[in-house]
């Protein structure tokens, strides 16, 4: 699992118009080739009338599945641009439609190919990106009697909490990157004197928006 990895907040759309033609951004986050698909499908049925619905996607941790279609446009000048900005902005498990209507007036190559960046630029920044790091919940099992004194530590400290359990006794779940474990437990020990009852939990990715 990667420490960290920038990908979009979840499904937006945005739409400009050029030269009369109008561009639709359709943005996705996706963790597989399927659902990719079936989201490009999806809009292609939405606008079945559109001129084009041009599409990319880059999934994987290595970005190892890369896809663009120009879906009728001249080679090159559609799909590719699509990617090339989830490559430049670096959004992992993304895909990203961009449906066409036609208004008459031909763009040319360079014309298209900055359309259709423009599109996906501009749908990206309105959907959001978020980056995705990966941290251990810790938990800590206390008495009620201290849930006031760690709620307000843990508030104003650099760490979040991810849950309070109010079982028979309280039960602090908190976000703590890996490289702060050894740190973070010494903490909550000073701070419960030794009474509390510290264990490591899952990996889990906690998303924070960057756009």
């Amino acid at each position: 699992m990667l420490p960290h990895y920038l990908t979009v907040k979840g499904r937006g759309e945005h739409e400009i118009v050029i030269e009369k033609s109008r561009f639709i951004a359709h943005i996705a986050r996706v963790e597989s080739e399927e659902v990719a698909q079936a989201f490009i499908q999806e809009i292609k049925k939405k606008h079945k009338d559109a001129t084009h619905n041009c599409s990319a996607y880059m999934i994987g941790e290595q970005n190892q599945i890369q896809k663009a279609l120009d879906d009728g446009e001249p080679s090159g000048t559609a799909g590719v641009p699509i990617l090339e900005v989830l490559k430049k902005k670096d959004l992992k498990d993304t895909a990203v439609v961009v449906t066409r209507y036609f208004g008459g007036i031909k763009l040319g190559a360079g014309g298209l190919i900055r359309a259709y960046s423009k599109a996906t630029s501009e749908g990206i920044n309105t959907t959001g990106v978020v980056n995705r790091k990966l941290m251990r919940v810790i938990s800590t099992n206390v008495d009620y009697t201290w849930l006031g004194k760690l709620e307000n530590e843990l508030r104003s400290s650099i760490y979040q909490i991810k849950e309070i359990q109010y079982l028979e006794q309280v039960n602090l779940l908190v976000y703590v990157e890996e490289a702060q474990k050894q740190a973070y437990t010494n903490w909550m020990t000073e701070l419960t004197n030794g009474q509390g009852r510290i264990t490591e939990g899952e990996m889990i990715y906690l998303e924070q928006a960057l756009v």
